[in-house]
């Protein structure tokens, strides 16, 4: 097993799919992700308990800066315990560095929404609503931008990666383990893939406790095609159902929107 620990910046011109300057690397995985929306189905073992989402809502701009915005959804469970979850994510265009990062969530009769303002150039972030300005890393990515960037890597199972760029300095580093290679078939079709495990410490899809398993196609789409995450009640598998031009209307209610939350 190889561990690497591998800054951002580096990582961009350095190990991504092919080698590029990060200009190009930048304008690559943009082109990658444009006008990509993955649904899945939810499922504790054979039954289907909910669907999920991983949406490109566009291209945005938040102060100044060229952002893409990417929405991550999750509902499910039943009578006694449901969840939906959204996480929306502003990601720059010229240096895949984290902007805004929302996260709204109701799992099991508890509500968490929090909004942060990333400020990569001045080295600080804030959370709305909370009175503090604090520092951030270069090149900082929240929780929902690392199932991106790790699209982005160059993969090989047995290596461990560490990364100090979550936007939170003390909750760094990020682990990815690449586990194995695996095949999948699934309703959206047959996918060789690339089993990693994420890890981001504190709360969130992407938590120590949650025990994700992430599965990447090994192509050049590099889809997210099934998400393996413990919560308290079940461990839900998203299983990507199909691709699709416009995003199922339901998925882009807010969850405190939603009737069924």
């Amino acid at each position: 097993m190889r561990t690497y620990v591998i800054l951002l910046a580096a990582t961009l011109s350095a190990a991504p799919l092919r080698a590029q300057s990060d200009s190009t690397a930048a304008g690559h995985w943009a082109s990658l992700f444009t006008n990509e929306t993955l649904v899945y189905e939810a499922k504790f073992g054979f039954i289907t308990l909910g669907s999920g989402m991983m949406h490109t809502a566009g291209i945005d701009t938040i102060r100044g800066s060229p952002v893409l915005h990417v929405i991550f959804v999750l509902k499910g469970g039943g009578v006694i315990y449901s969840l939906h979850d959204r996480m929306d994510s502003w990601i720059g265009l010229d240096d895949f560095a984290s902007r805004r990062f929302v996260q709204d969530l109701h799992e099991g009769g508890n509500e968490y929404y929090r909004v942060y303002d990333i400020f990569p150039d001045s080295g600080y972030y804030v959370q709305q609503g909370v009175d503090s300005v604090l520092p951030t890393v270069p090149n900082p990515l929240d929780d929902y931008a690392f199932f991106y960037f790790a699209r982005t890597l160059e993969l090989v199972p047995g290596d461990t990666l560490e990364f100090d760029n979550y936007f939170r300095p003390d909750r760094n580093p990020v682990i990815l383990e690449v586990i194995e290679r695996d095949t999948l078939d699934l309703p959206a079709g047959h996918f060789p893939t690339i089993v990693t495990h994420p890890v981001i410490q504190g709360r969130g899809i992407l938590a120590e406790g949650k025990e994700a398993r992430m599965w990447i196609s090994d192509d050049e789409r590099r889809l997210m095609v099934q998400l393996k995450v413990k919560f308290s009640f079940a461990t839900i598998t998203l299983r990507l159902k199909s691709i699709v031009d416009e995003p199922p209307p339901d998925m882009l209610l807010r969850p405190g929107n939603d009737p069924e939350s």
